[in-house]
């Protein structure tokens, strides 16, 4: 079904056909759902399927919604065993849609909603899959930096750090009014900050089961999606970030998560054999501070679903269901303290 835009789809269909080799148009675009941020569409070209991401229009907070970063660790990553959409064409020029994009292929798979999988009907198949999921991103945190020209891509060194004062920043920026769990989740993660270790790798800043597409009908991922969060950061923000999704409940969001659940019912591995596994593969013996990496995890999508609610108070958000993101804030806070209070 094709969608009513904003811009000019016949000035993008010839700006296409003389930037990227063998587009032809005409075109219809037609919105994928789901994702608060960046807003993506499929392209229907008489030349094939492809996808566009853009930058959402209006006002915007200090380094968020960057494309060109996305396009620039998605082309780097075209050659490594992480699994990611090929990209043809980075604009620029916002005088094309009113805001900058680039465009990549389609990749015609599967992706999951809910971490409890309920449309597979095996075990074996579902445990395939989240190993399949394991793998990935152990590949995504073994990329040699040097190899890929991505050693510049973020600050290395003192992450968690750096990532605790961006998203405080970035949470009071959009904050309409105080939430007493956040006041306290932030306070606690300012005093328990661990001693940098020194891992630095490329990190996804997403990594969750929505972002990945699998291929249909076979436990093999072929594309790892929405990489507007990567930089250079610590190994683990990634691993707890997932495992984070995983302890979160039904109904809460776009995706349903694990609360409640009894995994080996369903051949889903146990946060403890899935990060285990994870460490195995890394050859690492343990993780300290795990506590707080999740914390950390829970204390960044509701500083992410704060800057959802702010736009979407000004108009500016990409979803009709961004409204009620707001609505998560103080929930997800409260899923942190619980955390740190069974520590």
């Amino acid at each position: 079904m094709s969608v009513t835009v904003s811009f000019d789809i016949e000035k993008l269909t010839r700006y296409l056909e003389s930037n990227v080799e063998g587009f032809v148009g005409p075109i219809t675009l037609e919105k994928f759902p789901g994702g608060q941020s960046n807003p993506t569409f499929k392209v229907n070209a008489k030349s094939g399927l492809y996808v566009l991401r853009s930058q959402p229009q209006g006002n915007l907070l200090k380094s968020a919604h960057a494309v060109d970063r996305e396009f620039q660790v998605l082309d780097a990553l075209k050659d490594t065993d992480v699994p990611v959409a090929k990209v043809y064409h980075l604009c620029i020029d916002t005088s094309i849609i009113g805001s900058m994009f680039y465009l990549m292929e389609f990749c015609d798979g599967t992706v999951y909603w809910s971490a409890s999988l309920p449309e597979i009907s095996t075990n074996a198949y579902r445990s395939q899959l989240y190993d399949t999921m394991n793998r990935a991103l152990v590949a995504l945190h073994s990329v040699d930096l040097d190899a890929v020209n991505l050693r510049d891509y973020g600050k290395a060194g003192n992450y968690f750090e750096r990532q605790f004062s961006r998203w405080t920043s970035q949470y009071r920026a959009t904050e309409l009014q105080q939430i007493d769990a956040m006041d306290n989740l932030i306070l606690w993660l300012e005093t328990h900050l661990p001693i940098d270790d020194g891992r630095v790798c490329l990190v996804h800043g997403d990594f969750r089961l929505d972002n990945i597409m699998f291929k249909k009908d076979k436990a093999e991922v072929i594309a790892v999606l929405d990489w507007e969060l990567s930089t250079l950061g610590h190994p683990f923000s990634d691993l707890a970030y997932q495992c984070m999704q995983l302890r979160m409940p039904q109904g809460m969001g776009t995706i349903d998560g694990l609360q409640g659940i009894d995994r080996e019912s369903l051949g889903i591995p146990t946060e403890e054999e899935y990060v285990a596994t994870y460490c195995q593969r890394m050859g690492i013996d343990h993780i300290e501070n795990w506590t707080f990496y999740l914390a950390f995890s829970f204390f960044k999508l509701a500083a992410i679903a704060q800057g959802v609610a702010k736009r979407a108070s000004q108009g500016n958000a990409t979803n009709e269901q961004a409204n009620k993101v707001g609505a998560f804030v103080e929930p997800l806070a409260q899923m942190a303290l619980s955390i740190i209070s069974d520590e």
